[in-house]
Protein backbone atom coordinates (compact mmCIF):
# COMPACT_ATOMS: atom_id res chain seq x y z
CA UNK A 1 0.00 0.00 0.00
CA UNK A 2 2.76 2.43 0.83
CA UNK A 3 4.65 1.67 -2.74
CA UNK A 4 1.27 2.17 -4.36
CA UNK A 5 1.01 6.05 -2.04
CA UNK A 6 4.38 6.63 -2.90
CA UNK A 7 3.79 6.01 -6.63
CA UNK A 8 0.99 8.30 -6.46
CA UNK A 9 3.11 10.84 -5.01
CA UNK A 10 6.24 10.53 -7.58
CA UNK A 11 3.27 10.91 -10.46
CA UNK A 12 1.69 13.77 -9.38
CA UNK A 13 5.38 15.40 -8.24
CA UNK A 14 6.65 14.89 -11.82
CA UNK A 15 3.40 16.17 -13.30
CA UNK A 16 3.59 19.19 -11.11
CA UNK A 17 7.19 20.12 -12.24
CA UNK A 18 6.90 19.31 -15.53
CA UNK A 19 3.65 21.90 -15.98
CA UNK A 20 5.67 24.00 -14.08
CA UNK A 21 8.41 23.95 -17.25
CA UNK A 22 6.25 24.10 -20.17
CA UNK A 23 3.58 26.39 -18.29
CA UNK A 24 6.25 29.10 -17.87
CA UNK A 25 8.27 28.19 -20.61
CA UNK A 26 5.23 29.03 -22.86
CA UNK A 27 5.07 32.27 -21.22
CA UNK A 28 8.38 33.59 -21.81
CA UNK A 29 7.76 32.20 -25.36
CA UNK A 30 5.01 34.49 -25.59
CA UNK A 31 6.55 37.06 -23.66
CA UNK A 32 9.67 37.00 -25.95
CA UNK A 33 7.33 37.07 -29.39
CA UNK A 34 5.54 40.35 -27.64
CA UNK A 35 7.86 42.26 -25.99
CA UNK A 36 11.61 40.99 -27.28
CA UNK A 37 10.91 40.70 -30.84
CA UNK A 38 10.30 44.32 -31.75
CA UNK A 39 6.84 43.32 -33.67
CA UNK A 40 5.07 44.84 -31.02
CA UNK A 41 5.82 48.49 -29.28
CA UNK A 42 5.36 49.72 -25.84
CA UNK A 43 5.38 52.68 -24.47
CA UNK A 44 6.71 50.96 -20.86
CA UNK A 45 8.06 47.49 -21.40
CA UNK A 46 6.15 45.28 -18.90
CA UNK A 47 7.34 42.59 -15.97
CA UNK A 48 8.38 39.76 -16.76
CA UNK A 49 8.86 37.42 -13.46
CA UNK A 50 5.60 38.74 -11.20
CA UNK A 51 2.81 37.85 -14.02
CA UNK A 52 4.31 34.61 -15.13
CA UNK A 53 4.55 33.45 -11.69
CA UNK A 54 0.79 34.63 -10.87
CA UNK A 55 -0.25 32.80 -14.38
CA UNK A 56 1.24 30.01 -13.50
CA UNK A 57 0.14 29.61 -10.42
CA UNK A 58 -3.71 30.28 -12.37
CA UNK A 59 -3.07 27.38 -14.39
CA UNK A 60 -2.00 25.32 -11.19
CA UNK A 61 -5.53 25.90 -9.93
CA UNK A 62 -7.60 25.40 -13.36
CA UNK A 63 -5.48 22.21 -14.21
CA UNK A 64 -6.48 20.82 -10.46
CA UNK A 65 -10.04 22.33 -11.02
CA UNK A 66 -10.84 20.43 -14.40
CA UNK A 67 -9.16 16.85 -12.78
CA UNK A 68 -5.34 16.94 -14.88
CA UNK A 69 -3.77 15.89 -11.95
CA UNK A 70 -6.00 12.97 -10.94
CA UNK A 71 -4.03 9.40 -10.70
CA UNK A 72 -3.41 7.83 -14.06
CA UNK A 73 -3.17 4.35 -15.29
CA UNK A 74 -3.25 3.19 -19.06
CA UNK A 75 -5.42 6.04 -19.51
CA UNK A 76 -5.56 6.76 -23.67
CA UNK A 77 -3.21 9.32 -24.54
CA UNK A 78 -5.89 10.89 -26.73
CA UNK A 79 -8.32 11.17 -24.18
CA UNK A 80 -5.86 13.25 -21.87
CA UNK A 81 -4.62 15.48 -24.71
CA UNK A 82 -8.51 16.20 -25.75
CA UNK A 83 -9.04 16.89 -22.13
CA UNK A 84 -6.07 19.55 -21.91
CA UNK A 85 -7.31 21.22 -25.43
CA UNK A 86 -10.73 21.71 -23.97
CA UNK A 87 -8.90 23.17 -20.89
CA UNK A 88 -6.57 25.43 -21.99
CA UNK A 89 -8.57 26.67 -24.51
CA UNK A 90 -11.71 27.66 -22.06
CA UNK A 91 -9.08 28.48 -19.53
CA UNK A 92 -7.15 31.04 -21.88
CA UNK A 93 -10.28 32.62 -23.05
CA UNK A 94 -10.94 33.68 -19.78
CA UNK A 95 -7.25 34.30 -18.52
CA UNK A 96 -6.67 36.90 -21.81
CA UNK A 97 -10.29 38.23 -20.63
CA UNK A 98 -8.91 38.86 -16.65
CA UNK A 99 -5.50 40.22 -17.63
CA UNK A 100 -3.93 40.30 -21.31
CA UNK A 101 -6.65 42.72 -22.97
CA UNK A 102 -5.68 44.63 -19.99
CA UNK A 103 -2.44 45.49 -21.79
CA UNK A 104 -2.63 45.58 -25.39
CA UNK A 105 0.46 46.55 -27.74
CA UNK A 106 0.31 48.82 -30.72
CA UNK A 107 1.09 47.80 -33.84
CA UNK A 108 -0.03 44.94 -36.40
CA UNK A 109 -1.26 42.39 -34.28
CA UNK A 110 -4.85 41.84 -32.74
CA UNK A 111 -6.25 40.68 -29.64
CA UNK A 112 -7.56 37.44 -31.43
CA UNK A 113 -4.12 37.08 -32.91
CA UNK A 114 -2.52 37.15 -29.28
CA UNK A 115 -4.97 34.23 -27.93
CA UNK A 116 -4.48 32.01 -30.89
CA UNK A 117 -0.71 32.55 -30.72
CA UNK A 118 -0.44 31.84 -26.89
CA UNK A 119 -2.93 29.10 -27.01
CA UNK A 120 -1.07 27.10 -29.34
CA UNK A 121 2.14 27.74 -27.28
CA UNK A 122 0.33 26.70 -24.09
CA UNK A 123 -1.25 23.74 -25.73
CA UNK A 124 1.79 22.24 -27.46
CA UNK A 125 4.48 23.16 -24.96
CA UNK A 126 2.52 20.98 -21.96
CA UNK A 127 0.81 18.77 -24.43
CA UNK A 128 4.41 17.78 -25.09
CA UNK A 129 5.34 17.36 -21.43
CA UNK A 130 2.42 15.25 -21.02
CA UNK A 131 2.96 12.85 -23.93
CA UNK A 132 6.55 12.52 -22.46
CA UNK A 133 5.78 11.43 -18.96
CA UNK A 134 2.77 9.44 -20.15
CA UNK A 135 5.24 7.18 -22.56
CA UNK A 136 8.03 6.88 -19.70
CA UNK A 137 5.02 5.62 -17.27
CA UNK A 138 3.84 3.21 -19.95
CA UNK A 139 7.49 2.05 -20.43
CA UNK A 140 7.72 1.37 -16.42
CA UNK A 141 4.60 -0.25 -16.27
CA UNK A 142 5.90 -2.66 -18.99
CA UNK A 143 8.58 -3.34 -16.94
CA UNK A 144 6.47 -4.23 -13.64
CA UNK A 145 7.18 -0.87 -12.22
CA UNK A 146 4.31 1.21 -9.97
CA UNK A 147 1.69 -1.54 -11.10
CA UNK A 148 -1.31 -2.14 -8.85
CA UNK A 149 -1.89 -5.77 -7.00
CA UNK A 150 -4.86 -6.90 -8.83
CA UNK A 151 -7.09 -9.95 -7.58
CA UNK A 152 -9.36 -12.18 -10.15
CA UNK A 153 -12.84 -13.14 -8.45
CA UNK A 154 -13.50 -16.17 -10.67
CA UNK A 155 -12.03 -19.69 -11.64
CA UNK A 156 -13.70 -20.82 -15.05
CA UNK A 157 -12.95 -20.04 -19.00
CA UNK A 158 -14.10 -16.39 -18.80
CA UNK A 159 -11.89 -15.92 -15.66
CA UNK A 160 -9.15 -17.53 -17.20
CA UNK A 161 -9.49 -15.10 -20.49
CA UNK A 162 -9.78 -12.33 -18.35
CA UNK A 163 -6.00 -13.17 -16.91
CA UNK A 164 -4.59 -14.06 -20.12
CA UNK A 165 -5.74 -10.66 -21.43
CA UNK A 166 -4.47 -8.56 -18.69
CA UNK A 167 -1.08 -10.41 -19.07
CA UNK A 168 -1.36 -9.96 -22.06
CA UNK A 169 -0.89 -6.04 -22.00
CA UNK A 170 1.19 -5.04 -18.97
CA UNK A 171 1.27 -1.26 -19.40
CA UNK A 172 -2.44 -1.52 -17.91
CA UNK A 173 -1.03 -1.61 -14.88
CA UNK A 174 -2.32 -4.76 -13.32
CA UNK A 175 -0.07 -7.09 -11.41
CA UNK A 176 -2.18 -10.18 -11.30
CA UNK A 177 -1.39 -12.06 -7.24
CA UNK A 178 -4.03 -15.01 -7.59
CA UNK A 179 -7.79 -15.80 -7.96
CA UNK A 180 -10.55 -15.92 -5.49
CA UNK A 181 -12.89 -18.56 -5.96
CA UNK A 182 -16.93 -18.06 -6.23
CA UNK A 183 -19.35 -20.25 -4.64
CA UNK A 184 -19.25 -23.48 -7.03
CA UNK A 185 -22.09 -25.17 -7.84
CA UNK A 186 -22.68 -28.87 -9.02
CA UNK A 187 -20.95 -28.21 -12.31
CA UNK A 188 -17.22 -30.02 -13.68
CA UNK A 189 -14.64 -27.83 -12.28
CA UNK A 190 -11.24 -27.61 -13.34
CA UNK A 191 -9.10 -29.88 -11.02
CA UNK A 192 -5.67 -27.72 -10.80
CA UNK A 193 -5.17 -24.93 -7.71
CA UNK A 194 -3.10 -22.76 -10.16
CA UNK A 195 -3.54 -20.99 -13.80
CA UNK A 196 -0.14 -19.47 -14.90
CA UNK A 197 1.44 -20.00 -11.88
CA UNK A 198 -1.20 -17.88 -10.34
CA UNK A 199 -2.75 -19.89 -7.41
CA UNK A 200 -6.28 -19.52 -5.80
CA UNK A 201 -5.89 -17.55 -2.51
CA UNK A 202 -9.10 -17.39 -0.89
CA UNK A 203 -13.05 -17.77 -2.00
CA UNK A 204 -15.31 -14.93 -1.45
CA UNK A 205 -16.26 -14.85 2.31
CA UNK A 206 -12.59 -13.99 2.69
CA UNK A 207 -11.83 -11.34 0.14
CA UNK A 208 -11.55 -8.17 2.52
CA UNK A 209 -8.84 -10.51 4.21
CA UNK A 210 -7.18 -11.10 1.03
CA UNK A 211 -7.22 -7.36 0.00
CA UNK A 212 -5.77 -6.75 3.11
CA UNK A 213 -2.82 -9.25 3.10
CA UNK A 214 -1.98 -9.20 -0.77
CA UNK A 215 -2.52 -5.30 -0.51
CA UNK A 216 -4.99 -4.83 -3.27
CA UNK A 217 -5.84 -2.13 -5.12
CA UNK A 218 -7.44 -3.77 -8.57
CA UNK A 219 -10.57 -6.30 -8.39
CA UNK A 220 -11.20 -7.89 -11.65
CA UNK A 221 -14.73 -10.10 -11.73
CA UNK A 222 -14.77 -12.79 -14.56
CA UNK A 223 -17.72 -14.97 -13.33
CA UNK A 224 -19.90 -17.78 -15.53
CA UNK A 225 -23.46 -16.96 -16.76
CA UNK A 226 -24.24 -19.37 -13.60
CA UNK A 227 -22.75 -17.18 -10.92
CA UNK A 228 -24.40 -13.77 -11.33
CA UNK A 229 -25.98 -13.64 -8.54
CA UNK A 230 -22.48 -13.79 -6.36
CA UNK A 231 -21.79 -10.47 -7.88
CA UNK A 232 -23.86 -8.47 -5.12
CA UNK A 233 -21.64 -10.48 -2.44
CA UNK A 234 -18.38 -9.69 -4.39
CA UNK A 235 -19.71 -5.79 -4.22
CA UNK A 236 -20.65 -6.04 -0.17
CA UNK A 237 -17.29 -7.51 0.61
CA UNK A 238 -15.48 -4.89 -1.55
CA UNK A 239 -16.89 -1.79 0.02
CA UNK A 240 -15.08 0.18 2.66
CA UNK A 241 -11.63 -0.76 1.26
CA UNK A 242 -10.11 1.07 -1.49
CA UNK A 243 -10.26 -0.98 -4.44
CA UNK A 244 -11.35 -0.74 -7.81
CA UNK A 245 -13.80 -2.94 -9.36
CA UNK A 246 -14.27 -3.95 -13.07
CA UNK A 247 -16.71 -6.30 -14.49
CA UNK A 248 -16.18 -8.01 -18.51
CA UNK A 249 -19.24 -6.68 -20.47
CA UNK A 250 -21.31 -9.82 -20.49
CA UNK A 251 -22.05 -8.81 -16.84
CA UNK A 252 -23.37 -5.09 -17.82
CA UNK A 253 -26.87 -5.97 -17.63
CA UNK A 254 -27.11 -6.51 -13.84
CA UNK A 255 -25.63 -3.38 -12.93
CA UNK A 256 -27.06 -1.15 -15.70
CA UNK A 257 -26.94 2.72 -14.43
CA UNK A 258 -24.34 2.09 -12.15
CA UNK A 259 -21.13 1.32 -14.33
CA UNK A 260 -18.79 3.09 -16.94
CA UNK A 261 -16.80 1.73 -19.90
CA UNK A 262 -13.14 1.57 -19.43
CA UNK A 263 -11.45 -0.09 -22.57
CA UNK A 264 -7.80 0.55 -23.89
CA UNK A 265 -5.51 -1.69 -26.04
CA UNK A 266 -8.97 -2.82 -27.61
CA UNK A 267 -9.16 -4.78 -23.53
CA UNK A 268 -13.02 -3.57 -22.04
CA UNK A 269 -13.94 -3.50 -19.14
CA UNK A 270 -16.64 -1.90 -16.96
CA UNK A 271 -15.86 -0.37 -13.79
CA UNK A 272 -18.55 -0.85 -11.04
CA UNK A 273 -19.82 1.80 -9.16
CA UNK A 274 -17.84 4.72 -10.31
CA UNK A 275 -17.05 8.19 -8.16
CA UNK A 276 -19.31 9.94 -10.85
CA UNK A 277 -18.56 13.25 -8.79
CA UNK A 278 -16.09 15.64 -11.38
CA UNK A 279 -13.16 16.84 -9.59
CA UNK A 280 -14.07 20.52 -10.10
CA UNK A 281 -17.42 19.49 -8.21
CA UNK A 282 -15.25 17.59 -5.13
CA UNK A 283 -13.73 21.66 -5.02
CA UNK A 284 -17.11 23.23 -5.14
CA UNK A 285 -18.49 21.00 -2.54
CA UNK A 286 -15.84 21.20 -0.17
CA UNK A 287 -15.90 25.01 -0.83
CA UNK A 288 -19.24 25.11 -0.20
CA UNK A 289 -19.01 22.93 2.83
CA UNK A 290 -16.39 25.46 4.56
CA UNK A 291 -18.13 28.35 3.57
CA UNK A 292 -21.65 27.48 4.61
CA UNK A 293 -20.55 25.90 7.77
CA UNK A 294 -17.81 28.93 8.81
CA UNK A 295 -20.42 31.56 8.35
CA UNK A 296 -23.32 29.84 10.25
CA UNK A 297 -20.75 28.98 13.17
CA UNK A 298 -19.95 32.16 13.49
CA UNK A 299 -23.04 34.62 12.91
CA UNK A 300 -25.00 32.74 15.00
CA UNK A 301 -22.56 32.80 17.66
CA UNK A 302 -25.16 34.55 20.42
CA UNK A 303 -27.55 31.84 19.75
CA UNK A 304 -25.10 29.11 19.80
CA UNK A 305 -24.23 30.60 23.24
CA UNK A 306 -27.98 31.10 24.62
CA UNK A 307 -28.66 27.22 23.80
CA UNK A 308 -25.69 26.17 25.67
CA UNK A 309 -26.89 28.14 28.66
CA UNK A 310 -30.28 26.36 28.33
CA UNK A 311 -28.89 23.14 28.02
CA UNK A 312 -26.83 23.87 31.67
CA UNK A 313 -29.49 24.99 33.47
CA UNK A 314 -32.31 22.75 32.22
CA UNK A 315 -30.10 19.45 33.40
CA UNK A 316 -26.75 18.25 35.00
CA UNK A 317 -24.30 17.02 32.53
CA UNK A 318 -22.36 18.64 30.07
CA UNK A 319 -23.20 20.88 27.07
CA UNK A 320 -21.93 19.04 24.17
CA UNK A 321 -22.57 15.29 24.00
CA UNK A 322 -19.30 13.58 21.97
CA UNK A 323 -20.44 10.39 19.91
CA UNK A 324 -18.10 7.97 17.87
CA UNK A 325 -19.02 8.08 14.66
CA UNK A 326 -17.93 5.92 11.38
CA UNK A 327 -16.60 8.37 8.37
CA UNK A 328 -15.38 8.33 4.87
CA UNK A 329 -13.75 4.65 4.61
CA UNK A 330 -14.74 3.75 7.55
CA UNK A 331 -12.65 6.07 9.61
CA UNK A 332 -13.66 6.42 12.95
CA UNK A 333 -14.02 10.04 14.21
CA UNK A 334 -15.96 11.88 17.14
CA UNK A 335 -19.11 13.93 16.19
CA UNK A 336 -19.86 16.87 18.49
CA UNK A 337 -23.79 17.31 19.14
CA UNK A 338 -25.42 19.87 21.55
CA UNK A 339 -26.49 17.49 24.53
CA UNK A 340 -30.22 17.03 24.40
CA UNK A 341 -30.40 13.75 26.52
CA UNK A 342 -30.00 12.99 30.28
CA UNK A 343 -26.71 12.44 31.00
CA UNK A 344 -25.38 8.94 30.41
CA UNK A 345 -28.93 8.17 28.74
CA UNK A 346 -27.42 4.62 27.51
CA UNK A 347 -25.45 4.18 30.54
CA UNK A 348 -27.96 0.71 31.63
CA UNK A 349 -29.84 0.55 27.71
CA UNK A 350 -26.68 0.49 25.47
CA UNK A 351 -26.46 1.67 22.32
CA UNK A 352 -29.64 2.06 20.76
CA UNK A 353 -31.66 4.14 18.22
CA UNK A 354 -33.72 7.49 19.42
CA UNK A 355 -37.68 7.02 19.90
CA UNK A 356 -40.66 9.50 18.73
CA UNK A 357 -41.03 11.24 22.28
CA UNK A 358 -37.76 9.58 23.78
CA UNK A 359 -38.46 9.69 27.64
CA UNK A 360 -34.33 10.15 27.89
CA UNK A 361 -34.66 14.06 25.98
CA UNK A 362 -35.04 16.69 28.50
CA UNK A 363 -36.92 19.30 28.85
CA UNK A 364 -34.20 21.74 26.40
CA UNK A 365 -33.43 19.05 24.69
CA UNK A 366 -36.87 18.65 22.85
CA UNK A 367 -37.06 22.13 21.49
CA UNK A 368 -33.51 22.01 20.17
CA UNK A 369 -34.29 18.81 18.64
CA UNK A 370 -37.24 19.98 16.78
CA UNK A 371 -35.52 23.30 15.39
CA UNK A 372 -32.38 20.75 14.84
CA UNK A 373 -30.29 22.94 16.97
CA UNK A 374 -28.49 19.85 18.00
CA UNK A 375 -27.10 19.67 14.88
CA UNK A 376 -24.72 22.72 15.04
CA UNK A 377 -22.02 21.52 16.64
CA UNK A 378 -21.43 19.10 13.80
CA UNK A 379 -20.32 22.09 11.27
CA UNK A 380 -16.99 22.09 13.51
CA UNK A 381 -16.94 18.59 12.00
CA UNK A 382 -17.30 19.85 8.46
CA UNK A 383 -14.14 22.51 9.05
CA UNK A 384 -11.66 19.81 10.09
CA UNK A 385 -13.12 17.62 6.85
CA UNK A 386 -14.59 14.72 8.94
CA UNK A 387 -17.91 15.27 7.76
CA UNK A 388 -19.72 17.51 4.87
CA UNK A 389 -23.07 19.53 4.72
CA UNK A 390 -24.66 17.08 2.81
CA UNK A 391 -23.91 13.55 2.53
CA UNK A 392 -25.15 9.96 4.46
CA UNK A 393 -25.98 10.18 7.87
CA UNK A 394 -22.51 8.67 10.11
CA UNK A 395 -23.21 5.97 12.05
CA UNK A 396 -21.94 4.35 14.92
CA UNK A 397 -19.54 1.89 14.58
CA UNK A 398 -21.89 -0.71 17.02
CA UNK A 399 -24.54 0.10 14.45
CA UNK A 400 -22.28 -0.07 11.15
CA UNK A 401 -20.69 -3.56 12.37
CA UNK A 402 -24.48 -5.04 12.85
CA UNK A 403 -25.88 -3.11 9.35
CA UNK A 404 -23.24 -3.99 7.24
CA UNK A 405 -23.60 -8.08 8.12
CA UNK A 406 -27.86 -7.76 7.17
CA UNK A 407 -27.59 -5.08 4.24
CA UNK A 408 -26.02 -5.59 1.06
CA UNK A 409 -24.05 -2.80 0.12
CA UNK A 410 -24.14 -0.75 3.19
CA UNK A 411 -20.51 0.08 3.58
CA UNK A 412 -21.10 1.53 0.34
CA UNK A 413 -22.34 4.61 2.35
CA UNK A 414 -19.00 5.07 3.85
CA UNK A 415 -17.13 5.72 -0.23
CA UNK A 416 -18.23 9.49 0.24
CA UNK A 417 -18.04 11.99 3.26
CA UNK A 418 -21.52 11.54 5.92
CA UNK A 419 -23.31 14.87 6.26
CA UNK A 420 -25.28 16.92 8.44
CA UNK A 421 -28.03 16.17 6.40
CA UNK A 422 -28.89 13.88 3.08
CA UNK A 423 -31.34 12.88 1.08
CA UNK A 424 -32.36 10.06 3.05
CA UNK A 425 -33.51 12.64 5.52
CA UNK A 426 -35.27 14.55 3.54
CA UNK A 427 -37.07 11.75 2.00
CA UNK A 428 -38.24 9.74 5.24
CA UNK A 429 -38.83 10.14 8.48
CA UNK A 430 -36.27 9.40 11.76
CA UNK A 431 -34.42 6.29 11.86
CA UNK A 432 -36.39 4.56 14.23
CA UNK A 433 -36.07 0.29 13.59
CA UNK A 434 -33.85 -1.49 11.11
CA UNK A 435 -36.22 -1.29 8.64
CA UNK A 436 -36.09 2.05 8.73
CA UNK A 437 -32.51 2.27 7.56
CA UNK A 438 -33.23 -0.57 4.93
CA UNK A 439 -35.83 2.28 3.46
CA UNK A 440 -33.10 4.82 3.78
CA UNK A 441 -30.10 2.50 2.11
CA UNK A 442 -31.76 3.08 -1.25
CA UNK A 443 -32.02 7.04 -1.00
CA UNK A 444 -27.97 7.17 -0.03
CA UNK A 445 -27.11 5.03 -2.64
CA UNK A 446 -29.13 7.04 -4.85
CA UNK A 447 -26.95 9.96 -3.55
CA UNK A 448 -24.12 8.71 -3.72
CA UNK A 449 -24.52 7.86 -7.84
CA UNK A 450 -26.13 10.77 -8.50
CA UNK A 451 -23.91 13.44 -6.19
CA UNK A 452 -23.17 16.76 -7.88
CA UNK A 453 -23.06 20.01 -6.04
CA UNK A 454 -26.25 20.87 -7.43
CA UNK A 455 -28.00 18.19 -5.64
CA UNK A 456 -26.34 19.26 -2.60
CA UNK A 457 -27.83 22.40 -3.16
CA UNK A 458 -31.26 21.30 -3.67
CA UNK A 459 -31.16 19.17 -0.10
CA UNK A 460 -29.71 22.04 1.68
CA UNK A 461 -32.75 24.07 0.59
CA UNK A 462 -35.64 21.29 1.49
CA UNK A 463 -33.54 20.85 5.05
CA UNK A 464 -34.16 24.62 5.24
CA UNK A 465 -37.79 24.28 4.80
CA UNK A 466 -38.22 21.17 7.17
CA UNK A 467 -35.93 23.72 9.90
CA UNK A 468 -38.71 26.30 9.36
CA UNK A 469 -41.71 24.07 10.00
CA UNK A 470 -39.82 22.21 13.07
CA UNK A 471 -40.47 19.09 11.81
CA UNK A 472 -37.47 18.05 13.81
CA UNK A 473 -37.38 14.69 15.65
CA UNK A 474 -38.72 15.36 19.68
Amino acid sequence: MKGSQMSRRVEQSILLFLDFLTINAAYAWYYWLRIESGWFTYAIQPEFWTPMLVIYGYWLVWFAFFGLYRHWYAQSRLDEVMTLFRTTAVGTLVLFFLVFLDDQPSGSGSARELILVYWFMLFGLVSIGRLGIRALQKRLLELGVGARNTLIVGWSRKAFELCDMVLRYPALGYKVVGFAKPRTKAVKRRKSSAYRDLRILGNLESLPKLLEQHQVKEVLIGLDSTEHDQLLDIIRYCNGHEVGMKIIPDLYDIVSGQARINSIYGFPLIEVMPELMKPWEEIMKRAVDITVAGGILLIGLPIWALVAIAIKVDSPGPVFYPQERVGRNGRIFTMMKFRSMKQEAERHSGPKWAERNDPRVTRAGKIIRRLHLDEVPQFVNVLVGDMSLVGPRPERPYFVEKLQNELPLYRRRLKVRPGITGWAQIKYHYDQSIEDVKSKLKYDLFYIENMSWRMDLKILFNTLYVMIRSKGQT
